[in-house]
């Protein structure tokens, strides 16, 4: 199982996801690989790194990304974004209770929260997606699929509320569990990567069992 210490940095007070790299860089947060396949059938690996930060009351999330095409077909947030380019955080404050959250983002910053156990899962309400700020270097209209090596970069300042079926107010000390992955469900070459290693007979990303340890520092 992977462990994952989440550095507590500094920020500006009226944050924005467009600062989020600079933020990363100038602490020196490093980049994890998503690069487990798991699934043989679907052998396409393209690559993607993340990195991840708190503030105590925000997670700040940065993707990178190089694949061979791209797309961004789903009109709006909680929609279908797993068929596009996308990239998926996976988090489970309470590990006992088996439920989890799902923050799944396509390459143009189309973002499906959700909660719940696996096959009964409830969406985030349009007040909490709006409060999740985002920017993606492709930039936030949807598009067609894109043909050709393309690489492009995502981030995301997802506030402790945005972890709505908890009351969470600092992430200070925490220990949680944490998937992420890399999926494109309808590209014309579809993948599955998962940053923990997942060992099920088809594809398949809620599965709480396989998620890591991240700790956030306090």
């Amino acid at each position: 199982m992977k462990k994952l210490n989440v550095k507590k940095v500094a920020v500006p007070q009226n944050l924005k996801a467009e600062q989020v790299i600079e933020i990363l860089d100038s602490n020196n947060i490093p980049f994890e690989v998503v690069d487990n396949v798991n699934w043989s059938e679907y052998p396409y690996k393209p690559s993607m790194k993340f990195r991840i930060a708190h503030t105590g009351d925000k997670i700040l999330v940065n993707y990178e990304v190089e694949e061979a095409s791209v797309r961004a077909v789903a009109p709006h947030d909680n929609g279908s974004v797993w068929e596009d380019a996308c990239c998926e955080f996976f988090l489970q404050p309470d590990e006992a209770s088996g439920k989890y959250y799902n923050f799944e983002c396509n390459c143009a910053g189309t973002l499906l929260n959700g909660y719940g156990v696996p096959g009964d899962r409830e969406h985030a309400c349009d007040e909490i997606m709006k409060s999740i700020d985002r920017w993606a270097s492709l930039g936030r209209e949807p598009f067609e699929e894109r043909m050709g090596d393309c690489k492009w970069s995502l981030t995301l300042v997802i506030p402790t509320t945005a972890l709505f079926r908890d009351e969470i107010h600092s992430l200070d000390g925490r220990d949680m569990r944490a998937n992420f992955y890399k999926c494109g469900d309808k590209l014309t070459t579809p993948h599955f990567l998962s940053w923990n290693k997942i060992d099920l007979p088809s594809p398949c990303f809620h599965c709480p069992p396989f998620f890591g340890q991240i700790h956030f520092e306090a």
